[in-house]
């Protein structure tokens, strides 16, 4: 195992500590380096709350900034963080709007972020919640994992609270970016947890694995490496057939790495997804290129769409400042 780190078991809380020293946006509560908040919250808007495993950068964490999410419950690697963690978080954010919890579909999570909106409840903060189910591969809608794709549903939200909107126009957002998002992503490679210290899966050296999951959750078929042109057709030839786009409609779409997969392979893939779409008639107006959502050190790549209308295209061009990602709006001027 070749990392940078010094004892696996501080991975995390190390990783934590860097960030905090680097980025002053951004602040730890109640002594506890896993409940990561903005720094200066805004008064009377609805907080926006995620959470999910260390291995995901800049998931989960990464979003919490002005315009997007306000706090993230952090976990190990690949682990769920405790309900009580998102429980301080949350009243450490909360404003007086009401709280949206805004997280990928995982047990753990799921179990935790219903536990936490129970203490909200006991302690009369009210709570709404959704689960990013974007990954077309992992199965029926209920049951699909929320990978890349819920950076839609983040845009959304953020946005629409940011402009005022109530806790019910912020889950509204956040559901319509949903219902018009989904994802296909590929593995080339496995990656190594550093407390496991062992690739999570094997491929040979000519292989790769479709639809393969962001903790290595098996796919649809292992087989020989594809080319850039007959993933882009593969994965969006599965998108659509779940999500029809009608030729004439736009879509954005988000071409993102998963740890060690260069940007130049990815500026490929965008321009293969770009030509394919434009082929069956829908017009790309939105694109974002890089790492959205990883899987620690593992090479491959997701392709999410969304289907756009013109009040997705307000929440997505919506400006956003946060450690990670930073969005000027389309007139020029800085987010904050």
């Amino acid at each position: 195992m070749k990392k940078i780190m010094n004892a696996p078991e501080a991975y995390t809380d190390d990783m934590l500590k860097g960030i905090y020293m680097t980025h002053e946006e951004v602040k730890y509560v109640n002594d506890d380096l896993r409940c990561y908040c903005i720094a200066n919250k805004k008064p009377d808007k609805v907080a926006i709350i995620t959470g999910g495993g260390t291995g995901h950068l800049p998931l989960f964490l990464g979003y919490v900034g002005h315009g997007l999410i306000d706090g993230c419950a952090v976990g190990g690697v690949f682990q769920s963080p405790s309900a009580e963690q998102i429980f301080e978080v949350t009243k450490e954010v909360e404003a007086g709007a009401g709280v949206l919890y805004l997280y990928g579909n995982y047990t753990g999570d799921i179990m935790n972020f219903d536990m936490a909106a129970e203490l909200c409840e006991m302690e009369d903060i009210k709570t709404a919640s959704i689960v990013g189910a974007d990954d077309v591969n992992s199965g029926a809608p209920k049951v699909r994992r929320g990978v890349a794709g819920i950076f839609y549903m983040f845009k959304a939200a953020g946005a629409k609270a940011d402009m005022g909107g109530n806790l019910e126009e912020v889950l509204a957002a956040a559901q319509k970016a949903k219902e018009r998002t989904r994802t296909v992503g590929f593995a080339m490679s496995p990656c190594i947890i550093p407390e496991v210290g062992k690739p999570n899966f094997t491929l040979e050296e000519n292989e790769m694995a479709m639809g393969m999951g962001i903790h290595g959750e098996p796919g649809i078929w292992n087989g020989p490496i594809k080319t850039s042109g007959e993933l882009a057709e593969e994965s969006l030839h599965t998108i659509l057939e779940d999500m029809p786009i009608a030729k004439g409609e736009e879509a954005a779409i988000l071409i993102n790495g998963l740890g060690a997969t260069s940007v130049e392979e990815l500026y490929i893939l965008c321009k293969d997804v770009v030509e394919y779409l434009e082929g069956q008639g829908i017009k790309v107006v939105r694109s974002n290129v890089g790492e959205y959502a990883t899987s620690m050190e593992m090479m491959g790549a997701s392709v999410s769409v969304c289907r756009l209308d013109e009040e997705l295209k307000e929440y997505l061009d919506h400006p956003v400042s946060t450690p990670f990602y930073i969005q000027k709006a389309r007139d020029g001027y800085d987010a904050v």
